[in-house]
């Protein structure tokens, strides 16, 4: 198979290094990316077999293509290069909205290729082809928005290929689902964690004084600012929805703090407790049934 990746960022070359790792050796990987060192970097490594700044060859042979672009860069890229995908390539994506991104993309995609909206729910804090990872993907969840132009039997077969490179359970969601969730799992946290930051007082030896539970909140604020501020503004309507609930319950736990609220204290905390243990077991129960 011919599997060309647009883009040698931490997910495209994650995909790169995974597929060359886990799958047929015979596999041709090919990729696109403007940066000429990073692709002759990937060469050098042997991550690829083949690369090109820009669209020469790659899209005409790829049977395969995952375009790991910003949502921008994305939708450029489909204007430009969308009449030269080979007829019945299967084509995905890999951004971190879906509804904006179907709406914009929908008039792009042509007929002759079967194109997959989806989701890898992994990825590094830093930017860059130094940072990719074979194994980034083991254990982690990835979502598939599938669409009235998909065919089942493509749809399947991706789902069988995410998981073969690592991923340990496949979820098809509508567009609405997907950025619903996303709000709240993954972009309201880089709130959370830029907010808490962000709001250190100058000038004070923090370092000092930091256990294991800052460095889990705050490693996710290391943000690739581009990609970030795209994916908020974007999901902007369901993102907002999702603050909006975090700040009544930092509201409600502030009000406990300030009335020297014991009970409600404490009645919050074994809440939390309570449903931190309920989605371990659910997470453990969905991985042990996907095995």
């Amino acid at each position: 198979m011919n599997i060309g990746i647009i883009g040698l960022g931490v997910v495209g070359g994650s995909f790169a290094k995974a597929i060359r790792a886990h799958l047929n050796p015979s596999h041709k990987i090919m990729a696109i990316d403007i940066d000429e060192k990073t692709i002759e970097q990937a060469l050098s490594e042997g991550i690829i077999d083949y690369g090109e700044t820009t669209n020469q060859t790659i899209l005409q042979q790829a049977d395969l293509v995952i375009i790991a672009l910003y949502p921008a860069a994305l939708i450029n890229f489909m204007q430009t290069n969308n009449h030269l995908f080979k007829k019945g390539a299967i084509v995905t994506e890999t951004t971190g909205i879906k509804t904006d991104m179907i709406k914009a993309l929908k008039d792009l995609i042509p007929d002759t290729i079967d194109f997959i909206f989806g989701h890898p729910m992994a990825g590094r804090e830093n930017r860059g082809l130094d940072y990719a990872s074979a194994e980034v993907f083991q254990g982690s969840n990835y979502l598939i928005t599938p669409t009235e132009n998909n065919q089942q039997e493509t749809i399947n077969w991706y789902a069988s290929f995410v998981e073969a490179i690592g991923f340990k359970r496949v979820t098809f969601v509508t567009a609405d689902q997907h950025d619903e969730m996303i709000a709240y799992t993954s972009q309201l946290a880089h709130i959370i964690a830029v907010s808490l930051i962000n709001s250190d007082l100058e000038n004070r030896n923090t370092a000092l004084f930091i256990g294991d539970s800052y460095r889990d909140l705050t490693r996710i604020a290391k943000l690739n600012e581009d990609l970030w501020t795209e994916l908020f503004l974007a999901n902007k309507e369901e993102l907002l929805k999702a603050i909006n609930r975090f700040e009544i319950k930092v509201q409600d736990m502030k009000e406990a703090i300030t009335n020297d609220d014991r009970l409600k204290m404490k009645g919050y905390f074994v809440e939390s407790t309570q449903r931190r243990l309920k989605l371990e077991h659910e997470d453990s129960k969905f991985t042990q049934d996907s095995m």
